[in-house]
């Protein structure tokens, strides 16, 4: 026979009750207070509320600021940022998840990383290396532009695109470089320094995408600022969002806000150019006519002025023809100058046109569609080619192909 135990008399909780007065215990015990410690793990929902955990040498918690009081706060919180908490200590019943309501914040420091830019920041600017006296021009009309980024980042598909909607004779190189992780800094100063030995660019970009203070790290780091100055070739830098900053973008020469406004800030837009081209040609037309008209009208002035005595007619019909003769000699020249003028942006455009690229050794293959081949996985054997080079054209067929 199986024994039996005693019956209790004392009630049986249900889980949602007793964590329901666990919580109770808690907002009793401990009423607001002020929690220090650094911000980790910062997570903005798009509902608008913050989730992040607050932690120390020895703990952590997890810690929630809903929309209304975020939406307070005057400026926002990061990652590695020393703050205090003005906080409830409560209890997530659903989760059973002991947390922090955080109703105001206010920094108490920027954590260490922080730190550590704002000490390098200070010590380089007294040196002088941020001073815009020692900045370098962009150039207007760069013939190639240099990018240094990770192979895989999206900052290089987003600069490349931009630069192919802007200009696509723009030539481009690509400089492959880790830009995050460990050792990533010396990397990137090192392919700095091998860009400036090659000297094929006329700009360099030193691009990535968006991350947390520790993603971005690297281009906090005084060696990749040093390398920067040292580049005899102009560099802008275009690291993360508008609202992240780092060493290398003081030390750049421009700094752009994005990955793709830095590829805007120094290719000039085509369509743009072919416009100016235009507006002078008009202005130049408009002006010569102007001044003809002018000529014009003087000469009729002068004509009304003429009186009958026969010398004084014949002299005034001489200084009439040379007068004449001054002025259309002034329009011709002014002509000229104007004629100059639109021949040399009419060479730059040139320069900066798909034939000029050929020009310097560049050629541009098509298939038997008219399509343009830009990777060798798009053909195949015995496909055949018609490559246009700068003078002629020739015709292939594929034999073999590889990828670089």
């Amino acid at each position: 026979m199986a024994a039996e135990f005693p019956r209790e008399s004392a009630p049986v909780l249900s889980v949602s009750e007793l964590l329901r007065s666990v919580r109770d215990v808690l907002e009793r015990r401990f009423p607001l207070a002020w929690i220090g410690g650094e911000i980790s793990n910062f997570r903005p929902a798009s509902s608008g509320h913050w989730y992040f955990t607050l932690k120390d040498e020895t703990a952590q918690v997890d810690c929630v600021m809903f929309r209304g009081r975020a939406a307070a706060l005057d400026w926002e919180p990061a990652e590695g940022m020393r703050v205090e908490a003005r906080s409830l200590v409560t209890l997530y019943e659903p989760r059973g998840r002991f947390q922090l309501n955080v109703e105001n914040m206010r920094r108490a420091g920027l954590g260490p990383l922080y730190e550590r830019f704002l000490k390098l920041k200070a010590r380089l600017e007294a040196e002088g290396l941020f001073d815009a006296q020692a900045k370098r021009p962009i150039p207007e009309h760069p013939r190639q532009i240099g990018i240094l980024t990770s192979l895989q980042a999206a900052a290089l598909r987003d600069v490349l695109t931009t630069l192919r909607r802007r200009n696509p004779s723009i030539a481009v190189i690509v400089y492959p470089v880790p830009v995050q992780g460990e050792g990533a800094a010396a990397k990137i100063a090192q392919m700095l320094a091998t860009a400036n030995a090659r000297a094929e660019c006329d700009v360099l970009l030193l691009v990535r995408g968006g991350g947390s203070i520790e993603d971005l790290w690297q281009f906090n780091e005084e060696l990749v600022a040093r390398a920067i100055r040292a580049s005899a070739i102009p560099v802008v830098v275009g690291v993360g969002h508008e609202t992240d900053v780092t060493i290398a973008d003081f030390a750049a020469d421009r700094r752009a806000p994005t990955p793709t406004a830095a590829a805007e800030m120094v290719s000039p837009a085509r369509d743009e150019l072919l416009a100016r081209v235009g507006e002078l040609a008009q202005r130049a037309t408009r002006e010569a006519l102007r001044r003809l008209e002018y000529a014009m009208q003087t000469v009729d002035a002068l004509a009304r002025r003429l009186v009958h005595p026969r010398e004084r007619l014949r002299t005034s019909r001489q200084l009439l023809l040379q007068l004449a003769a001054r002025l259309a000699s002034a329009a011709a020249r002014r002509f000229d100058f104007f004629e100059a003028q639109l021949e040399r942006f009419k060479a730059s455009l040139a320069s900066l046109s798909p034939t000029a690229v050929l020009e310097r050794g560049y050629s541009l293959t098509r298939n038997a569609q008219g399509d343009v081949v830009r990777d060798a996985s798009s053909v195949v054997e015995g496909e055949r080619l018609t490559t246009t080079l700068a003078k002629g054209w020739v015709e292939s067929e594929v034999r073999n192909k590889g990828r670089s």
